[in-house]
């Protein structure tokens, strides 16, 4: 049978919950590498003399790659198995790190990125899937859930602080180093704790005209969006790639439409709990990674705090979401449900970027700061684990490395998509206003004040989604339930 699980992770508790931990470190990885170099870009930029604007793909590459590839991992890990993907990614992505760090030019550091991009991809699309295997039981999957999603949550803070003392410590080729002894440290017992599965087989689902289709068209995309934080959605490459993009994903879904056994199959796409979780996502995620990179700019542009204490900065959000998502996430969703969790995440969320909308000029960090820092880190602390829930409670043995990966993909495209829109007004809004005489402080905190209000928004229409299509009896504990027997019976 597809997807049936054997090995040491089916039996006893422990080497579940050890699987469990060598999951979440490898997925801690792969997040943390994408902020880790975000600070280190000045260095890197001294050091192999190359301008600004082509420094940019050393972040861009990356994301690109990761974005494109996640739901082609995901559906690969359901063909081939999900512990082959697995560990072949985390290989790729450890010896990707290697060159990264020993690259001395430019064109040799962004190749590297692509190939980390890659190895990112197929960890993390397949990752929440094996979870999900592991843990049939709705109670026990979402005290696992909720490990992972502290894990993604921490993961990119920490990145941030990271790169700034190693950057500082050392030299930027150590950002890349560090992933070494955590990829062979996760890598080698993955090999025994994780569950071999056969997977259903590349015969039985090997869409590759499919495949190629969403994979470039995604990869146009996330191009566009991150074009249009540097760029402007104006020039003539943004509007070029996302017109391909468009292009791309429309005949993606002609062809989904038609193949007999289609990359991704149209039922899974109309599941009301799959459609609406990764909407909801989409938007939230938008809100939630533009925050990050606003504040990160507030800290540095506008109070002149350095880049690693700016990192710092953050910590107190990552260190609430680690707690609730740990602590009470599990246990509300257990009484109440996932949806009513997710929504009264949303409802924090929103309150803490609607406190962002009042920043002044002048501000301080423990008085205008650090309260919105907190609600927001209680508010993502009930979202993001609710989200996973939902996210993957459509998911069967047989598609969850696709649901997974389709779930990984949405989170991409719309920490994208925030960033680019949520940047470009904040920045075009303080342009304007220093065109108009108003000083560098004041103009760039209305900026930022703008675009906090646009991600109110976003986190509202997010809540509107979950209202709408999340609706009671259609979400994660009633299909976890009907899932679990099966499951448990698969298992055993």
């Amino acid at each position: 049978m597809a997807g049936t699980d054997r090995g040491p992770a089916a039996g006893t508790e422990r080497p579940r919950g050890l699987a469990l931990a060598v999951l979440c470190a490898a997925t801690l990885m792969i997040i943390l590498d994408g902020t880790i170099v975000t600070v280190a870009l000045p260095s890197i930029q001294r050091d192999l003399h190359v301008p600004a604007a082509s420094l940019t793909w050393v972040l861009n590459a990356y994301l690109i790659a990761f974005g494109g590839l996640l739901l082609l991992a995901g559906r690969l890990g359901d063909l081939i198995g999900r512990k082959r993907v697995f560990l072949a990614g985390l290989a790729t992505f450890t010896a990707a790190s290697l060159a990264c760090g020993l690259a001395t030019r430019l064109d040799v550091l962004i190749a590297a990125r692509l190939v980390q991009g890659a190895g990112g991809a197929m960890v993390t699309a397949v990752s929440l899937g094996m979870i999900t295997t592991l843990y049939p039981e709705p109670r026990d999957r979402a005290r696992a859930v909720a490990a992972y999603s502290f894990t993604g949550a921490t993961g990119a803070s920490l990145g941030l602080v990271l790169g700034g003392l190693l950057t500082q410590a050392i030299n930027w080729h150590w950002i890349f180093f560090v992933n070494l002894p955590v990829g062979l440290l996760a890598g080698l017992p993955a090999s025994y704790l994780l569950t071999p599965e056969r997977g259903s087989g590349l015969r039985s689902g090997a869409d590759w005209l499919g495949a190629g289709l969403v994979t470039t068209g995604l990869m146009a995309g996330v191009a566009a969006l991150v074009e249009t934080g540097t760029a402007g959605g104006g020039q003539a490459r943004t509007l070029g790639l996302a017109a391909a993009a468009i292009t791309l994903l429309t005949g993606f879904a002609v062809r989904q439409a038609r193949a007999a056994v289609p990359l991704l199959p149209p039922r899974i796409v109309a599941s009301r709990t799959v459609a609406g979780t990764n909407l909801a996502q989409l938007l939230v995620i938008a809100a939630a990674f533009g925050f990050q990179v606003l504040i990160t700019l507030y800290l540095q542009q506008v109070l002149g705090y350095h880049p690693a204490l700016a990192g710092l900065g953050l910590l107190p959000t990552a260190v609430v979401i680690g707690l609730v998502s740990l602590g009470a996430s599990a246990r509300l969703a257990g009484r109440f449900g996932p949806r009513a969790v997710l929504l009264a995440g949303l409802a924090l969320v929103a309150l803490a970027l609607a406190l962002l909308t009042r920043l002044p000029a002048s501000g301080s960090y423990p008085a205008h700061l650090l309260p919105a820092l907190l609600i927001f880190g209680l508010g993502g602390g009930l979202t993001l684990p609710a989200l996973a829930m939902l996210g993957m409670s459509a998911a069967t043995p047989d598609d969850a490395g696709l649901v997974s990966g389709l779930f990984n993909t949405t989170q991409q495209v719309g920490a994208a998509l925030g960033v680019a829109v949520l940047t470009t007004l904040a920045s075009r809004h303080a342009a304007a206003a220093r065109a108009a005489g108003l000083a560098s402080g004041p103009a760039l905190t209305s900026g930022y004040r703008l675009a906090f209000g646009v991600g109110v928004g976003l986190v509202l229409a997010a809540a509107a989604v979950t209202g709408i299509l999340l609706r009671p009896g259609r979400g994660y504990w009633r299909s976890a339930k009907k899932e679990s027997p099966a499951l448990s019976g698969a298992r055993r």
